[in-house]
């Protein structure tokens, strides 16, 4: 098979070419990473560089030949028609979104408009490249949707998301995500567009943006500053080592089954309370200030429409395709604080121009004020 035509029977047989949308983002530049790393593709990453995106995530590899950045948005349908004629990948990772959950509370058109309509624009952009792909590379071509947990909705005490579990959502965020799953699940089914989807749960690593949980609490409890907890902190999250993601990304592009979900989970459930106890205890063993952290956890008033607990049950992506997560919740834990703890010229200009830290996602309703 000539080089750039992908892989026969599930297996990699040459150099693919792949094109990664938001791999400026926090999961997207660990999956620009680790492909130009661990593997011999070359790496095109489309970015529109919103907020969350920093170029900074990509400095380890962006140097590499292998390597190549393009600003612009999936929602300009010219734009994506120009890089895939230009580069003409053998497969598109697909991970540019708006993310965070009470950013959508707060304002949910970004969402519907990136998560929805982007993912509209790169299917249709993807279906017409590649139905005028040769046999061979057509039959090579993949797309790969990522996606959530959070399209499932909210989990009691038992029990975990599989890939046959009924959607749910109940953020304006996982209903977008949802959304984009259909269509990518519709391209397929309509189309036969060689379509992927994997849904992960909560991510976390070096290079996060400070809005979510644990760079948020990590940030603040180097500050001084209050540690805010949602409710009474009972709320269960399934955490994964970000380069783990990245790795079973890696896996489901090249031996996934077309038309197929993967669930993709760590294995490492726990309380948002245990997780923000977890950060002050480290950071008290590494750089003790005289008292205990957990002096400054503050509960507030909880997210509207939060969901109690997700739990990923990988089953499927482990028994198929041989994935296991590298990392304990302690050990990615710790790596994560030190690279904090080291990097502050990655996160200080974050916190001092992009978001200091501010609530997010207060929303007044009718039953709220009492009207």
């Amino acid at each position: 098979m000539p080089a750039g035509t992908g892989y026969a029977d599930g297996k990699e047989t040459a150099s693919l070419k792949i094109i990664v949308t938001g791999g400026a983002g926090f999961i997207g530049s660990a999956v620009c990473r680790y492909l130009v790393r661990a593997t011999d593709a070359q790496v095109v990453n489309i970015d529109k560089l919103t907020y969350a995106a920093n170029l900074r995530s990509l400095e380890p590899i962006a140097d590499s030949p292998r390597y190549h950045f393009i600003r612009a948005d999936i929602c300009d349908r010219a734009a994506m028609e120009a890089a895939f004629a230009k580069h003409q990948p053998d497969a598109v990772m697909h991970l540019a979104a708006e993310s965070h959950v009470d950013r959508s509370i707060n304002g949910s058109d970004a969402f519907i408009h990136t998560n929805v309509l982007g993912t509209h624009t790169l299917l249709e952009t993807a279906r017409a490249y590649w139905t005028g792909l040769s046999k061979p590379r057509a039959q090579a071509f993949r797309f790969l949707h990522v996606s959530t947990d959070e399209v499932y909705g909210s989990l009691g005490a038992e029990g975990a998301f599989c890939e046959t579990t009924a959607y749910d959502p109940s953020s304006p965020y996982s209903a977008s995500k949802a959304a984009a799953d259909h269509l990518a699940s519709a391209w397929h089914r309509t189309f036969g567009l060689p379509v992927v989807i994997s849904n992960c749960s909560n991510n976390y690593g070096p290079y996060h943006f400070p809005e979510k949980l644990i760079p948020l609490v990590l940030l603040n409890a180097l500050d001084g500053k209050q540690l805010p907890v949602y409710g009474d902190g009972a709320n269960v999250r399934d955490w994964l080592y970000v380069e783990d993601h990245a790795r079973a990304l890696h896996v489901i592009l090249t031996r996934g089954r077309i038309g197929e979900k993967y669930n993709v989970g760590g294995g490492n459930e726990r309380t948002n309370l245990a997780v923000v106890e977890s950060i002050c205890d480290l950071l008290d063993e590494i750089i003790p200030d005289g008292q205990s952290r957990r002096r400054l956890i503050t509960f507030v008033r909880d997210r509207p429409g939060h969901d109690h607990r997700y739990a990923i049950d990988a089953t499927k992506l482990k028994t198929e395709l041989g994935w296991r997560a590298q990392e304990t919740f302690e050990s990615g834990l710790a790596t994560t604080v030190r690279w904090y703890l080291d990097n502050r010229a990655w996160w200080e200009p974050l916190r001092k121009g992009v978001y200091a830290g501010e609530r997010l996602g207060l929303v007044e309703t009718k039953a709220r004020a009492g009207r």
